[in-house]
This record gives C-alpha cells, sequence and structure tokens, in this order.
C-alpha cells in the first residue's frame, strides 16, 4: 500500500508505505506542517494498525522535514539522511524564520543512507539511489518487486526540481535523471515531492527538461 498525502502550504507528498501482509511501514518525507496535518497522519497509521519502522528523508529541504520530530516521537523510529544532506537540515530553522514560517520543531537525524543501502519492511524491500543535484545528499528509493521509485524532488511530472536554491546543481540533477532514473524500465511509477505521479517512459517521450536517452 502506498498512501500519499499533500501537506503545507508548499503542497509536499508525504508517503506511507506499507506491507500488505504485516502492517509493517516507512514514512517518506513527512512534510505535515499544521498540527492538523501532524493528527492526520497519526490517525491514518493507527486506523490502519500499521507499525512504523522507518523514517526516510529523500533530502532535507525544509517542506520534506516539517514534521520529522512529530514522528520520531509518535512513532519511536530513527530518521535517516544521506550525510551531504546535513547541511540544509541545519539551516532549516534559519529557511523558516526567512519564509515566515512558524512553528517548526527542530529534530535530530539518528543515521545516515548511502547508495546501495536497502529498507525491509515486512516482506517490502525499498532500495537506496544516490541522486543529487537538487540537494547535495538528494537520494531515491526503489521498489524493484513492485516497480516504482519514490522520487522527492528530482523528476517530476513534466518537470525537474529546481536548482536554483543553495548546494544545488543542475548539471547534476540533469545526470542523476540520465544515469539512474531513466535507466529504469519505463513502467516504474515516479512518485514524487510534488504533483501527481508519472512513470519513467512518460518522462522520457515528453519531459521538456530532459532529452530522451538513447537505447
Amino acid at each position: 500500500m502506498i498512501q500519499a498525502f499533500e501537506f503545507s502550504p508548499l503542497q509536499e507528498n508525504t508517503y506511507v508505505i506499507a506491507d500488505d501482509a504485516t502492517g509493517e511501514a516507512v514514512i517518506i518525507d513527512p512534510g505535515c506542517y499544521e498540527q492538523a496535518e501532524k493528527e492526520a497522519l497519526g490517525r491514518f497509521i493507527d486506523s490502519h494498525k500499521l507499525t512504523v519502522k522507518y523514517l526516510l528523508l529523500t533530502h532535507a529541504h525544509l517542506d520534506h522535514v516539517f514534521g520529522v520530530a512529530y514522528v520520531k516521537r509518535k512513532f519511536n523510529v530513527d530518521a535517516y539522511l544521506h550525510e551531504s544532506d546535513m547541511v540544509i537540515f541545519n539551516d532549516v530553522p534559519t529557511r523558516c524564520a526567512l519564509y515566515g514560517l512558524r512553528g517548526y520543531e527542530p529534530s535530530t537525524i539518528d543515521k545516515f543512507l548511502k547508495e546501495g543501502d536497502q529498507f525491509r519492511f515486512g516482506n517490502t524491500a525499498l532500495d537506496v539511489i544516490f541522486v543529487p543535484g537538487h540537494a547535495p545528499g538528494h537520494v531515491a528509493f526503489v521498489n524493484h518487486a513492485e516497480r516504482y521509485i519514490v522520487g522527492g524532488d528530482v523528476l517530476f511530472n513534466g518537470s525537474v526540481g529546481r536548482t536554483d536554491f543553495p548546494y544545488c546543481n543542475h548539471a547534476d540533477l540533469i545526470n542523476s535523471i540520465r544515469d539512474k532514473f531513466f535507466t529504469l524500465p519505463d513502467d516504474y511509477v515516479v512518485y514524487a515531492g510534488h504533483m501527481e505521479p508519472t512513470t519513467i517512459g512518460q518522462e522520457k517521450r515528453t519531459n521538456p527538461f530532459v532529452k530522451q536517452v538513447k537505447k
């Protein structure tokens, strides 16, 4: 089961992925900003009797980490992030103040993840790939058995992640899409950090920001 929530004024997609056989689950990029959003996330998990095993972050931009403290506290789980994104994570309180976003609860990262790691919960497995560009430590999570990728802010339906923030690199972003995303089969679904899902094949054919990769 994959459940998406659109949270905060920045319309960020938070994902709950649950193993149907066991009820074990992960939360990816908790962008719940308002208390009502946090409670909605909690109610969903409680009502489906899910057991949260991991809190995984694709990257540390503020709209993806608003709810880290809440999730860690409510579900007693560790937060995982790529070490190269700590510079962004540590700057979130400053960015929130700059944008007038009050109420952010600072938190901590417990463990670092890296490409090649695998997170297992029940019979489900997510493989970590390193896809920098939008953020220096950006990762994505691939489920090969069910043929999808939770990609954060790398590749969107008809668009790509912004690279006008500090620590972004446009060339790295395009390389990540071509070398990591576009080497997946065309039928893999892309669950992005914003907007509706798409597929690898659709973006290869129609995305105006990335030219078709020759096979």
